[in-house]
């Protein structure tokens, strides 16, 4: 069996003191994909909290990518952080610069210095992610589907084990979204990387078939349908 990413064991996942999801047992290999839905307010945002370390395990045990969750202290999240990517719904890249510049400033703030690494560091993502000539481009100069590309390259930066996308379809139209759908299934086929990723859109699921997990009532439900 293939390396397990994440690994999740009779965990309670709280906010403050309002325990939110209970029991909680999860296990994801390399290269998995892997869609993660639920209504609102049923703990999807306190699942991802937990895993990329922005939420304290208080109970059971969670090792994400070889890291304890129990044992993270402010120190340690950010190298946990390094072997994770994280895709948002509304791109969340710097306006006042270029693309090559938003790669370069995640690079650095990840503790890359050498400036050669980081050149043939950002062409590769670029090239990986179809925007390859691109990174002289400012973001407002880009169309939806470009920009979420842009975000997809940053993810992939620190060639992270486990991407977190967060409704990366969410401000797309269907074509784009449908690309952008087929760049994250190849990144894990083709890079073993694995993929967790939040959605409302039960048609991409449809159209891209991967294993659900379903928040529902205090609990995580594996291998779920969309109709519960």
């Amino acid at each position: 069996m293939s390396e397990l990413v994440v690994k999740i064991k009779n965990v309670q996942i709280y906010q403050g003191t309002s325990l939110i999801l209970r029991d909680v047992n999860l296990q994801i290999h390399k290269g998995e994909f892997v869609y993660l839905i639920g209504k609102t307010g049923t703990g999807k945002s306190s699942l991802l909290k937990t895993i990329y370390g922005n939420l304290q395990l208080q109970k059971g045990d969670g090792d994400i990518c070889g890291f304890d969750l129990k044992d993270l202290t402010w120190k340690t999240v950010p190298y946990l952080r390094r072997n994770l990517g994280i895709v948002f719904q509304d791109f969340q890249l710097l306006t006042d610069r270029d693309v090559h510049a938003n790669l370069q400033f995640v690079l650095q703030a990840t503790g890359w210095n050498d400036k050669a690494l980081m050149e043939e560091k950002i062409l590769n993502v670029l090239a990986k992610v179809g925007l390859k000539g691109k990174g002289n481009k400012m973001p407002y100069e880009m169309s939806g589907g470009e920009q979420q590309r842009v975000d997809i390259a940053r993810a992939l930066l620190n060639n992270p084990k486990l991407i977190l996308a967060d409704e990366p379809t969410g401000n797309l139209d269907p074509d784009t979204a449908d690309e952008i759908m087929a760049l994250l299934h190849s990144i894990c086929t083709d890079y073993g990387t694995a993929l967790i990723m939040a959605t409302h859109d039960y048609n991409i699921i449809q159209r891209f078939p991967a294993r659900i997990i379903r928040t529902e009532g205090g609990v995580v439900l594996d291998n779920a349908s969309v109709l519960g």
